[in-house]
């Protein structure tokens, strides 16, 4: 694929159009944020996955990027961003576009083709630029990323909370729904008394009567299992078949041996098999279903807000102290600047930092090295609290609609990233209330 024909200013001017800088507010904050942000840098780490070659180019860099920050900073979905890119003309002009669109010059399923063709690893280069126009605009100093608090979280995974009964349901009707599309005729699809199973085992557990639930259980199991035995009859020895069937076959077979304290993984959805069951000791949320992610911020709160230094998945449910091997050195890349402290809670006791950075890690409830100084560090561990639970709520990182690991990987990091953009439009707003205030000051003055 050719690499993207990428945008412009070129200053022209047509008599049919209009000019985005003539009919928007220069002085708005969209409008300083797409001056700020360093296009051709973005243009060059992710144009390095394309090569030239025949074929149509890719949609510009800057329009794809684009969308993506503005995805996030304002927790839109993929179809409610492109619906207000074409009624929004600062969308636009920090898209790239120079004249206003009554159109939409791209497709929506292009979002999602671009971020799977980036990956984790190019993503991560947003975070990289927030990060530099934080300390480029003044709203953070180079040294507050020198000092760390690291924390982990949960990002769920958009699925139904998993019951025996549900994925056992959600199996049979999964392989009926196949057996038909192939043209199997089986011998029964238990359709209506598979439903019924299913209403009388959630009634009875629902009234605490679980002898009555558990043989509603035994009788989706033995529907399911049927079904399982009934296509691997009518399918042997046809190959097409044998290979259509073999993942679904597969997932109902692991979800009806799995059992409640089973060791190892589990399936706990059969669309999104990667999920995993998390516990994180919550009253209100015992167990989790989705990914572990790593979420860093900076020990002093910077004068534009408590910015987001780093984010990653964790996929696999790591143990918090061994997470610091991988975290660490992506960390350093991410802010390009040498970590000096560490901070971090009693969960990562027993970590295995990197040698270099083995004793700039410190614990809660650690005795050994913490000096008063360190000890008075301590109590701002917390502050990474209010960042996670920001970027979870209002950047979309509390549900991830984004399939598979790669999708895990690429929401956290852009979530960190919608957060940090966020905190910087504050910035320019609170900049330029505070220009508005001088010059009115200064105006008084002079009257006086």
């Amino acid at each position: 694929m050719s690499r993207p024909r990428e945008k412009r200013e070129t200053g022209e001017h047509d008599l049919f159009r209009s000019r985005l800088d003539q009919i928007i507010n220069m002085k708005h904050e969209l409008v300083r944020l797409a001056q700020v942000i360093d296009w051709p840098v973005l243009e060059a780490r992710f144009g390095s996955v394309y090569s030239d070659g025949p074929g149509m180019p890719p949609l510009p860099t800057r329009l794809m990027a684009g969308l993506a920050i503005l995805k996030h900073t304002f927790d839109l979905s993929d179809e409610e961003v492109c619906a207000r890119w074409v009624e929004n003309p600062y969308f636009q002009y920090l898209c790239g576009e120079e004249f206003f669109c009554h159109d939409l010059p791209f497709d929506r399923s292009s979002m999602t083709r671009w971020r799977q063709r980036m990956g984790e690893e190019k993503i991560a280069a947003l975070l990289s630029e927030s990060l530099s126009i934080a300390v480029r605009t003044g709203a953070m100093k180079p040294q507050d990323t020198r000092r760390v608090i690291v924390d982990t979280t949960v990002q769920p995974k958009n699925v139904m909370f998993p019951t025996d009964a549900k994925l056992i349901h959600r199996a049979r009707e999964r392989l009926v729904r196949l057996a038909r599309k192939a043209g199997l005729d089986l011998r029964q699809t238990y359709v209506r008394v598979g439903k019924r199973a299913l209403i009388k085992h959630q009634r009875y557990a629902h009234a605490k009567q679980y002898k009555r639930a558990n043989r509603a259980l035994r009788t989706l199991k033995t529907y399911l299992g049927r079904t399982i035995r009934d296509i691997e009859r009518k399918s042997a020895g046809n190959e097409d078949l044998e290979r259509a069937f073999k993942w679904p076959l597969y997932q109902a077979s692991a979800v009806l041996e799995q059992r409640q304290r089973q060791r190892g993984r589990k399936i706990y959805s059969l669309h999104a098999h990667e999920v995993e069951c998390i516990g994180k000791g919550k009253a209100h949320a015992p167990y989790e279903f989705g990914v572990k992610a790593s979420i860093a911020t900076t020990l002093n709160r910077s004068k534009g807000g408590q910015f987001a230094l780093h984010a990653k998945a964790l996929p696999g449910n790591p143990y918090d102290g061994h997470t610091l091997a991988s975290v660490i050195p992506d960390m350093e890349r991410t802010i390009g600047n040498q970590i000096d402290r560490i901070l971090a809670d009693a969960g990562y006791r027993g970590h295995n930092a990197p040698d270099s950075h083995r004793f700039r890690v410190f614990t809660a409830g650690q005795k050994r090295r913490v000096t008063p100084a360190i000890k008075r560090q301590m109590r701002r561990r917390s502050a990474v609290e209010p960042v996670i639970r920001h970027i979870k709520a209002v950047h979309r990182m509390g549900r991830n609609y984004l399939a598979g690991e790669q999708g895990d990987a690429i929401n956290v990091i852009l979530a960190a990233a919608g957060y940090n953009f966020s905190l910087l439009l504050k910035w320019f707003r609170q900049i330029l209330w505070l220009l508005v205030a001088a010059l009115v000051s200064s105006r008084i003055s002079i009257a006086a």
